[in-house]
């Protein structure tokens, strides 16, 4: 079958289920567009412990899918799979907060690291490179590598719903948030544009590109844990630049 046999078929599909609510149909559409759940559970891996159930996650992933499906309006005209993966990323987030899955002492470093780079980087005017920040928390660039491995595992859910440039889910934004959110897209452009190479480069691939972090360490000849410290220094030297950013209009 080719592809445009295959999206007449899925067309089709979705009219019959758009016509009958049946939960069969459900079913097939479910089945049809489940490797959208395994692809943006690939793509959250990059921010994820190892301890993290995947299974668990993609179950919660599953039920995103059937809430986004139920919930779909074909009349809107909007891709169902921007939709759908929006939806699905919202309910494994869900699950992930649910869990409070990091630990106190993990949290307190996050803290830390967060006020040490907005303050040595406002310092400094410009991002600050291993050694400075290694010295300013007081670590050996081993030490601080490895501090920043653990903490890798909070740093995608607050910049990712920004970082984003698909349309909204629901079609529902009004002027005034696209305002804000296109305000805060130009400021987080202009802090992209800041960071060293590599770490831009990270941003692209993953927030733009929305390739997983084994896809990036391929392209960048890195390790998919060395991918993953690359975009923790990336995200935090972002939200250090927003932060700034906010005390400097109040």
């Amino acid at each position: 079958m080719n592809q445009d046999e295959n999206l007449a078929d899925v067309t089709s599909l979705w009219h019959s289920y758009l016509e009958h609510k049946t939960v069969e149909l459900r079913n097939q559409l479910a089945e049809h567009y489940l490797p959208l759940v395994k692809l943006v559970a690939g793509r959250l891996a990059i921010s994820l412990p190892a301890h993290v159930d995947r299974d668990d996650l993609l179950s919660s992933g599953f039920f995103g899918l059937m809430d986004a499906i139920d919930r779909y309006d074909m009349e809107r005209k909007n891709k169902f799979e921007t939709y759908a993966g929006v939806r699905i990323r919202g309910a494994m987030l869900d699950y992930l907060r649910s869990k409070d899955w990091l630990p106190v002492a993990i949290r307190q470093k996050i803290r830390r690291y967060e006020q040490t780079v907005y303050e040595l980087e406002n310092r400094l005017g410009r991002p600050a490179n291993d050694g400075e920040l290694a010295a300013e928390l007081g670590l050996t660039d081993k030490e601080l590598h490895n501090l920043e491995s653990q903490i890798s595992v909070a740093t995608v859910i607050p910049l990712d719903d920004y970082l984003r440039t698909d349309s909204p889910a629901s079609g529902e934004e009004g002027p005034t948030e696209r305002l804000e959110k296109a305000e805060l897209r130009n400021t987080l452009a202009t802090a992209i544009e800041r960071l060293p190479e590599k770490e831009k480069k990270v941003v692209a691939l993953y927030y733009y590109e929305e390739l997983t972090l084994k896809e990036i360490s391929l392209i960048m000849n890195l390790s998919e844990a060395r991918i993953s410290q690359l975009h923790t220094k990336a995200v935090f030297r972002l939200r250090g630049y927003l932060a700034r950013m906010k005390a400097s209009l109040v």
